[in-house]
């Protein structure tokens, strides 16, 4: 099987219907997206198909990706631009195989295919009995295109593996952004172009790659194994475009003429895999690889620290992590995805106000900690018609919003705990919950004020001008912050004692609410009336 030239994927279409085509599809405007039973895998088919089109088919400059966003490509010129990475796709035969070692590892023992799923229980896990809520043998038997999604998302997101497994170029889990057009009923294509870089501002890509030695596709040579010391992989060492088919990890699939049910699509398929061969010690990506999908993080006051690429974290994605996802800083040391920082350079191009709506960014990846996947997370967040040069003036006011709303957060979860505890400070346990409705409930106010904050600071206006909407944005995290309170500690009346416990704790909370060191700052820096806000709330 070819991905490039043999059907493997399933898409969704206008009609509604799905069906299993070849990559070359994407070009249809009547596809509208992937149609893949796990969410992993669909963010998967986006960065195989956002990679594909990146390595053989990037535009020139900002006039001919606005060509291409609005006019697909014919199958003709696709297709010629495909041949000449295509026996780099093979996923069975007898030479070098998609994202799988180029020594066929004949001599490891065989391990089933289920250990693909990055959320799969591990041996030790299997052995001590602890696969309670993930259990054993999920996916067991998959079709081959199944098993290539697995293998590929795996490659891609490859976390802490043990002695040797090594970690994804992002380091293990990293969180992936992507742009997504807004407008009515996009194409599938629209949706892949939106994250594709032109040649004038990824310069590297002049440089014609070798799409036969292994600096581009790592599988095409032999392995650079890292059992020793000096083995390391540095950006330097690869042509760019290596970071997206990076392969930290040794796997060799074994496909049989088995006709089965996969348990992954529940489709019947006449090839299956049910089990794979691996060696440690593949290729250890180490120092700072700023991947074209992922945002990065460093201490400005280190320069020559490594940068880390954003990761999933407990609590999920809130909008206390969107200025590191939508901006780049070197102030901050933080830096966007680099389809994020495209963008921006070519929305005059773009023209978003014509075409529909400025795209929004979707962001998704695992939490991982260690070997272990917590949780799997997806969102869709707002961008803003910003010019690059406004852009720290703007994360100014926006940290100075997202320091006030944490704290607030963090005033009324103390207090929820006063309400709760005789000894709240002794007490230990999950609170997130709490954390997880504040940022729901605060979202679309918090957004309502960065648009206003982009508006003034785009059109050079006065900063009384956003008297008005900071005092919005502040009554309304008041009031969410109060009901928050009393939704979690006066829901249950107790006796009196507990009672007066909570009236003081809730008297503590407005107090600081109201009249805080913080709250007082923010007023002052947004000329809010003092007395007009206290007495519309009480």
């Amino acid at each position: 099987m070819n991905l490039l030239k043999d059907p493997w994927l399933s898409f969704s279409f206008r009609d509604g219907s799905e069906k299993t085509c070849v990559i070359t599809e994407i070009i249809n405007p009547e596809v509208v997206d992937f149609a893949l039973p796990r969410a992993d895998f669909q963010g998967a088919a986006y960065q195989f198909a956002v990679g594909l089109l990146q390595t053989v088919f990037a535009p020139e400059d900002a006039e001919e990706w606005a060509e291409r966003y609005n006019s697909s490509p014919s199958l003709e010129i696709l297709s010629k631009a495909l041949v000449q990475v295509e026996h780099a796709f093979n996923v069975t035969g007898d030479g070098p195989l998609f994202m799988q070692d180029y020594d066929p590892l004949a001599e490891q023992k065989s391990t089933t295919v289920s250990g693909l799923l990055i959320e799969a229980p591990g041996a030790n896990g299997i052995k001590l009995n602890t696969d309670h809520f993930i259990k054993r043998g999920i996916g067991n038997v998959m079709s081959v295109q199944m098993a290539v999604l697995a293998l590929f998302t795996l490659q891609i997101n490859a976390p802490a593996g043990g002695a040797g497994h090594r970690v994804g170029l992002r380091g293990g889990g990293p969180l992936t952004t992507l742009l997504m057009p807004t407008h009515d009923d996009p194409s599938l294509w629209q949706k892949l172009w939106l994250n594709i870089i032109n040649k004038d501002v990824w310069r590297e890509l002049d440089d014609q790659p070798d799409f036969s030695d292994g600096s581009v596709f790592p599988w095409l040579a032999p392995t650079k194994l890292s059992d020793k010391k000096g083995s390391e992989i540095y950006a330097k060492d690869m042509h760019p475009l290596h970071m997206y088919w990076a392969m930290p990890r040794r796997i060799r699939l074994e496909v049989a003429q088995n006709p089965v049910t996969c348990a992954i699509s529940g489709e019947d398929t006449e090839c299956s895999v049910t089990s794979y061969r691996t060696q440690n010690y593949g290729g250890n990506y180490s120092g700072t690889w700023y991947h074209p999908l992922t945002p990065y993080k460093w201490d400005p006051k280190k320069s020559d620290d490594e940068s880390l690429s954003a990761k999933g974290q407990p609590g999920g994605i809130t909008y206390k992590n969107w200025d590191a996802l939508a901006f780049s800083s070197g102030e901050e040391g933080q830096k966007a995805a680099a389809v994020v920082e495209h963008y921006y350079t070519l929305k005059k191009r773009y023209r978003p106000a014509e075409s529909g709506q400025i795209p929004n960014l979707m962001v998704f990846g695992y939490d991982m900690d260690n070997m272990k996947a917590r949780g799997w997370y997806s969102k869709s967040m707002p961008l803003f018609n910003i010019d690059i040069r406004d852009q720290d003036r703007i994360l100014n006011h926006v940290h100075g919003v997202q320091k006030l709303a944490s704290n607030m957060l963090w005033h009324c979860r103390t207090q929820v705990k006063a309400a709760w505890f005789e000894k709240p400070g002794d007490v230990k346990g999950d609170t997130s919950f709490i954390d997880l409705a504040y940022w729901q409930k605060t979202e679309s106010v918090f957004f309502q004020l960065v648009t206003q904050i982009s508006d003034n600071i785009t059109n050079q206006a006065e900063l009384s001008s956003l008297t008005e909407s900071a005092s919005f944005w502040l009554k309304q995290m008041q009031n969410i912050t109060l009901s928050l309170f009393d939704e979690y500690a006066l829901s249950d009346l107790g006796n009196n004692r507990s009672m007066a416990k909570r009236i003081e704790a809730r008297r503590a909370l407005t107090g600081w609410l109201y009249g805080g060191k913080d709250i007082k700052s923010f007023k002052t820096k947004y000329d809010i009336p003092e007395k007009k806000i206290e007495k519309e709330s009480v």
